[in-house]
């Protein structure tokens, strides 16, 4: 084995972990997860069937992905996020995997401890959903979201700093320009 699987932790058959991952204490990971080179998965991660974890991700304690959860590249997920697959779920009427619906959070996103992520949506390349805010709707790439539900207050930089109204970054000089799909880099 090239990762790491605390002895406390469960992985069912004909699941892929990459290289140099950590999957730490009381984890599950379900059958046909695919986990990525280099994540870290906190205590108690659920990883529901089918899920594909992409490189570099970090999952905080505490969040389970459920099945129909992609995660891109160096995608973060802060302790206690939550996501959903379902948007009418019945304990009598179950529906199984045919009433999934997908959710995309893509390379380089990052969502806030206690955040919750509505089923069917996708959060944009290096968006920053900010803590305890529900996602309700797809989210443009770059946006910093916040509040009950989701609203773009800003945008935010690829390394994280919020950007003022010229959109140039004063951390690390990165220059962006609005697109209808959010942000796109345009210097440096």
């Amino acid at each position: 084995m090239n990762y790491f699987v605390h002895e406390s932790s469960y992985v069912d058959e004909d699941v892929r972990i990459g290289e140099g991952t950590k999957i730490w204490h009381f984890c599950h990971i379900q059958s046909g997860a695919r986990i990525g080179k280099n994540c870290s998965l906190g205590q108690n991660v659920n990883v529901s069937n089918h899920v594909t974890i992409g490189d570099q991700v970090k999952i905080q304690n505490n969040v389970s992905l459920y099945e129909g959860v992609t995660l891109e590249d160096g995608v973060f997920c802060g302790p206690s996020c939550v996501f959903t697959n379902d948007l009418t779920p019945r304990a009598r009427y179950p529906k199984g995997r045919a009433g999934y619906l997908p959710t995309l959070v893509k390379k380089g996103a990052s969502i806030g401890a206690n955040a919750t992520v509505v089923c069917g949506h996708t959060i944009g390349e290096c968006a920053l959903i900010g803590a305890g805010a529900v996602v309700t709707g797809d989210v443009p790439a770059h946006a910093l979201m916040l509040g009950v539900p989701a609203r773009r207050k800003g945008w935010v930089c690829e390394c994280g700093q919020i950007l003022p109204d010229d959109l140039g970054c004063p951390a690390c000089g990165r220059a962006y320009r609005e697109t209808e799909n959010g942000l796109e880099q345009v210097g440096r």
